[in-house]
């Protein structure tokens, strides 16, 4: 566990919980409603979706390839002894589950760091089943060359700065490409137009 990732880890919740606080809460609250059976947390991080998950939820399994993420993960899962939680390190391009074995998988900005985005794709259609849902919220690539033009330049530092994660990925495209029916994915934006306020949002299915 680096000093960096211990860093990193700390500082996310307090850097992120004014967008949390405006946003955030309020879209993983309406995507993450009705859930059942066994849901699939993918790039866990801190534990934010934990707490927007209906108590009928059969299973989670929270996935974070981080150690320190994974530890305040731990406690976010303690934090709720209604639900049958496992948490367990590993990324998202190798899940450790058996294939068409999930009813649903979250992934909220996850994919922008994933070091491999097709083959995270690949493997999150690999172990939902057929009648299954992969419910996204990312920030992605901006459409305006103006802005593209922005994320393009600051991506270095941002992805150094980030803990890899990447302002130009084309996240909505890369998931119709990879096996997903994207008809219900829409796009959005973060308040304030900064160079990651682009998104998607919505219910992708297998295809």
């Amino acid at each position: 566990m680096s000093l960096l990732d211990r860093i990193f880890a700390a500082a996310y919740d307090p850097v992120m919980s004014r967008v949390e606080d405006r946003v955030l809460a309020r879209r993983r609250r309406e995507l993450l409603a009705g859930l059942r059976g066994h849901v699939v947390d993918v790039g866990a991080g801190t534990g934010a979706n934990l707490r927007h998950l209906d108590a009928q939820v059969d299973h989670v399994t929270a996935l974070e390839p981080s150690p320190a993420m994974a530890r305040r993960l731990r406690a976010a899962a303690a934090a709720r002894p209604d639900l049958d939680i496992d948490v367990i390190e590993a990324p998202a391009e190798a899940l450790p589950l058996p294939d068409a074995s999930v009813d649903a998988v979250v992934s909220t900005l996850v994919l922008c760091s994933v070091d491999d985005l097709q083959r995270s794709i690949q493997e999150l259609r690999r172990v939902l089943r057929a009648d299954g849902r992969l419910l996204v919220l990312e920030h992605v690539a901006a459409g305006r060359p103006g802005l593209a033009r922005v994320q393009c330049a600051l991506e270095p530092a941002w992805r150094t700065l980030a803990r890899g994660c990447h302002l130009t990925r084309d996240t909505l495209t890369a998931l119709a490409d990879h096996g997903f029916v994207v008809d219900e994915v829409r796009p959005w934006r973060f308040p304030g137009g900064g160079p990651a306020s682009p998104a998607i949002g919505g219910v992708a299915t297998p295809r």
